[in-house]
C-alpha cells in the first residue's frame, strides 16, 4: 500500500512538474520572424493595456499563464514602461522576468550632421516615446535649456556627432542631459578648452565656426585653412561672407551656388549683411571639423575659392587681387565643364 502511495505521489509530482513546465517554461510566443517588440507606454501600464500589448504583437499566444504568474507576484501594480524585445520561443517565465525587471532594449541614436531644429526633433521623436512637438517645445524653451548654458539659437553647441545608447522611455530632458554631458566630456579631453581660449574664442564660438567650415568643404586638409580664413576675418572685424550661412538663412540646402540677389537675404544668419558670428551654429559639425578649427594654423589668408581643376579643393590667398584671379580661373573652368556637359547631353 505504501509503495502505491509513493508511486502515486511521484506520478502526481511528475505531472505537476510537466504542467508547470508547460504553463510557464515552454514557448509562449506566436509570431513570425526571430523577434517582436512590445511597447508598454508610460501612463498606459494597467492590466488591460499590458496584456493587449503582449497579445497584439504575438509575444503571448495566450495570457492565462502570464496572468497567473503576474497576479501571484503583484506585477500589475509595478509595471515598468519600456520597449521590450521578445525572442521567438520565449517562455512565459522569461517574458515575465524581462518585464518585471525592466530589461528594456537599448535604442541606438546615431547623431550625425543636422542643420535645423526640426531635423533634431524629428530624429529624436522616432527613437523615444515623446513626439516631435514635445522635443521642439524643449529646444525652443529658454527655461529648459538654461541649465545647459545654451539657448534655442545655440542648443546644438551642446551636441556632438556620436553614437549613443538610450532607452525608448527617455524624456527629452534626460536625453539632452546625456548628450550635453557627452559633449562636455569631449571638450574636457586633449586640452580642447585651452586651445579654444588660445584662439580667443569660447567653445560655443569654435563650434559655430566649425559648423560653417563643415558646410564649406568636404576636403579634410582644407578645413584648418578655411577655419584660419574665418578666424582672420573675425579678428579684423571683416564680415565672414560665408555662403553656407546664406543657404541656412534661406533653408536651401540643395543648390551649391549662391546668387547675388540671395546675398541680400534679411536674416541674422546672413554673414554678408552682419559682421561677426551668426547667432548659432548652422549644423552639427563632425568632431574632426571641430578639431580642425582648434588646430587652425596661423595664416594671413583672408580669401579662398575653389580650385580651377574642379577637384573640390580650395586656393587660399591673403591678397584680394590674387583671389580675384583665382576666382576667374575657377569660373572659366566651371563654365567650360558645364558647356561640355550640356553638349554631351544634347548629343549622347
Amino acid at each position: 500500500m505504501l509503495k502505491k502511495i509513493v508511486r502515486a505521489s511521484l506520478l502526481l509530482a511528475l505531472l505537476a512538474a510537466v504542467a508547470i513546465w508547460f504553463f510557464f517554461f515552454s514557448s509562449a510566443t506566436q509570431f513570425e520572424g526571430d523577434s517582436t517588440v512590445v511597447y508598454i507606454y508610460p501612463g498606459k501600464t494597467d492590466r488591460a493595456a499590458v496584456l493587449q500589448a503582449l497579445t497584439e504583437t504575438g509575444a503571448l499566444g495566450s495570457t492565462t499563464s502570464f496572468e497567473w504568474l503576474a497576479d501571484a507576484r503583484n506585477y500589475f501594480n509595478k509595471v515598468k514602461p519600456g520597449k521590450y524585445r521578445v525572442k521567438r520561443g520565449a517562455s512565459v517565465w522569461s517574458i515575465y522576468r524581462m518585464l518585471a525587471n525592466g530589461r528594456q532594449e537599448e535604442v541606438k541614436l546615431v547623431l550625425g550632421k543636422m542643420r535645423l531644429p526640426e531635423d533634431f526633433a524629428g530624429r529624436i521623436s522616432k527613437l523615444i516615446y515623446q513626439d516631435s512637438a514635445t522635443v521642439t517645445a524643449f529646444i525652443s524653451s529658454e527655461d529648459s535649456l538654461r541649465p545647459f548654458g545654451v539657448s534655442p539659437a545655440t542648443f546644438m553647441t551642446a551636441l556632438t556627432q556620436n553614437t549613443y545608447r538610450i532607452y525608448w522611455t527617455s524624456s527629452i530632458g534626460g536625453l539632452f542631459r546625456k548628450l550635453a554631458a557627452g559633449t562636455e566630456q569631449w571638450w574636457q579631453q586633449n586640452d580642447r578648452k585651452a586651445k579654444a581660449e588660445q584662439l580667443g574664442f569660447s567653445p560655443a564660438e569654435v563650434y559655430i565656426i566649425a559648423s560653417i567650415v563643415e558646410e564649406e568643404t568636404n576636403k579634410a586638409p582644407d578645413k584648418p585653412l578655411v577655419a584660419s580664413v574665418y578666424i582672420n576675418r573675425l579678428r579684423k572685424g571683416m564680415p565672414l561672407q560665408a555662403d553656407p550661412t546664406i543657404r541656412y538663412a534661406r533653408k536651401d540646402f540643395i543648390s551649391n551656388q549662391v546668387t547675388y540677389n540671395q546675398l541680400k537675404t534679411v536674416s541674422p544668419y546672413n554673414t554678408y549683411l552682419n559682421k561677426g558670428l551668426p547667432p548659432g551654429p548652422i549644423c552639427i559639425p563632425s568632431l574632426a571639423t571641430l578639431d580642425a578649427v582648434l588646430e587652425a594654423p596661423g595664416t594671413n589668408y583672408l580669401y579662398f575659392v575653389a580650385k580651377a581643376d574642379l577637384s573640390g579643393g580650395s586656393v587660399f590667398n591673403a591678397d584680394y587681387n590674387a583671389h580675384l584671379k583665382a576666382a576667374d580661373e575657377y569660373q572659366d573652368s566651371l563654365q567650360a565643364w558645364l558647356a561640355r556637359k550640356a553638349a554631351k547631353k544634347a548629343n549622347p
